[in-house]
């Protein structure tokens, strides 16, 4: 009897301890996005036909949307510096677009690059310090370009020593998050033939490190698809295979040393292919967000296991509001959502 009491106890336990989302849908378009910033209380979001808008988090009703070129354009990246977001085009020579934060005017401009080429950028972002970087696909030729920012661009490829792409090796352009800043540092996911880290600091983006990862790779749909850091030693990166999104072998993958080494998680027990990763504020790395096409899964002992906390589908980009309440954004719509115990 006392034996099926603390068994009764502990399943007890593990219920309360059981996270659950509750949704609130802020608002309802025909619109796929990838990326969303938090500013001044409102969710800020780019997307498909040049679309750029902001919803409040308080009321649904306060909303407005601009369209930014009579071309249908489509953003898969969103940045923001102190004074503005930027974002930039994947399907033309490549403008970025930035907005006045206060004034939402509208500039844009053609990206410097050479030869012509078109460039499929990928992600954007920008640290606390307003010092960003942009980063495309390699073009046919196998150069990528990669901007810098300190408030203004200084720094384009012909003044940086780049790592060496691999053949069919490049980046995912799903959630606008496989790009990190923390403590000075950036690190850059890679995906297709190869799943690799690239690393630089502040104080000389000239200098690159280089690392390799076990991450599933090898093909143009594998490796990882989203990065986040909690400090300058640990972070996490998940991704998979977008052809076969319950696959779930090497998919996520943490480090404790700020990116040198790699030690895969869950594999085979998880919930398959995901887009986006976001560790918890204040937690030192130890809750974990992960969302993709077909669910949203949770993690609370850094990243080693992962419970399917919901299986809401259609959902790609996911950030945190503070530490129990979240934005989801995905195809036609973006939602909040308050995460709390299940009993």
């Amino acid at each position: 009897m006392k034996n099926f009491i603390f068994t009764v106890f502990l399943f007890s336990l593990n219920l309360g301890n059981a996270q659950k989302l509750d949704f609130q849908t802020l608002l309802k378009d025909r619109i796929s996005i990838r990326a969303l910033q938090i500013y001044n209380e409102k969710v800020w979001y780019s997307g498909t036909d040049a679309k750029f808008g902001y919803v409040s988090l308080k009321d649904s009703v306060d909303k407005k949307q601009l369209v930014l070129s009579d071309k249908k354009l489509q953003f898969r990246t969103l940045a923001q510096s102190s004074k503005e977001f930027s974002m930039i085009d994947i399907d033309s020579l490549p403008h970025q677009f930035t907005i006045n934060k206060r004034t939402l005017e509208i500039h844009s401009r053609l990206v410097p690059v050479q030869h012509e080429n078109k460039y499929f950028f990928d992600a954007f972002k920008f640290d606390k310090g307003d010092r960003g970087f942009a980063i495309s696909d390699p073009n046919k030729m196998g150069s990528p370009i990669f901007l810098l920012y300190t408030g203004r661009e200084y720094m384009v490829n012909k003044k940086l020593v780049l790592p060496k792409y691999f053949t069919g090796e490049a980046h995912f352009a799903a959630s606008n998050s496989n790009i990190a800043m923390t403590g000075g540092w950036v690190w850059i996911a890679t995906g297709g033939s190869k799943a690799r880290i690239f690393k630089f600091n502040w104080k000389n983006p000239t200098i690159w490190e280089v690392y390799n990862t076990p991450f599933i790779q090898g093909t143009s749909s594998q490796g990882i698809y989203s990065i986040d850091f909690y400090d300058k030693k640990f972070g996490i990166a998940v991704g998979g295979d977008y052809t076969n999104q319950s696959a779930n072998i090497d998919n996520i993958a943490t480090t404790n040393d700020g990116g040198v080494t790699w030690q895969i998680q869950a594999s085979g027990k998880n919930g398959g292919y995901k887009t986006c990763v976001k560790i918890r504020p204040k937690s030192k790395g130890k809750d974990i967000i992960a969302v993709g096409d077909q669910n949203i899964e949770f993690s609370s002992d850094y990243g080693k296991t992962w419970k399917t906390i919901s299986e809401e589908k259609g959902l790609f980009v996911c950030e945190w509001i503070d530490q129990n309440t979240l934005v989801f954004a995905g195809k036609d719509r973006i939602v909040k959502a308050k995460l709390t115990n299940s009993y």
